[in-house]
C-alpha cells in the first residue's frame, strides 16, 4: 500500500492544496481519504485535493511525502492516472445529460 502526497503548492480559495493519490487503487486511496476524515467532495476521479492545513496530518497516518513530478509519474505508472482530455470528455457527458 502507497498513498502518496505532493507538496502543497496549488493556490484556490485563500489557501495552498496538495493532492493525495494511490500506486495500487482508487479503493485503496478511498479508505485512507475515509479514515484520515477527508470529506468525499475533495475527491476528482484520481486524486483527493487536501488543503495545506491536512498535510502533516496525513504525512503522520501513512501517506508518503513527494514531488509533485514524481506524483504524477507514479500515477500514471500505475494506470489510475485521469489525463485532462478524459476530464473534458467525463465533463461534457456529465453536461448532455
Amino acid at each position: 500500500m502507497t498513498v502518496l502526497i505532493d507538496t502543497p503548492l496549488w493556490p484556490k480559495h485563500g489557501t495552498v492544496w496538495a493532492h493525495l493519490v494511490s500506486d495500487e487503487s482508487i479503493s485503496e486511496l478511498r479508505e485512507f481519504a475515509e479514515s484520515a476524515g477527508l470529506p468525499s467532495r475533495s475527491f476528482d476521479l484520481d486524486h483527493y485535493d487536501v488543503p495545506v492545513e491536512r498535510y502533516d496530518d496525513l504525512v503522520a497516518a501513512g501517506a508518503v511525502p513527494v514531488s509533485p513530478r514524481e506524483l504524477v509519474r507514479r500515477l500514471g505508472s500505475s494506470g489510475l492516472r485521469v489525463t485532462p482530455r478524459e476530464r473534458r470528455e467525463r465533463a461534457a457527458r456529465s453536461s448532455l445529460g
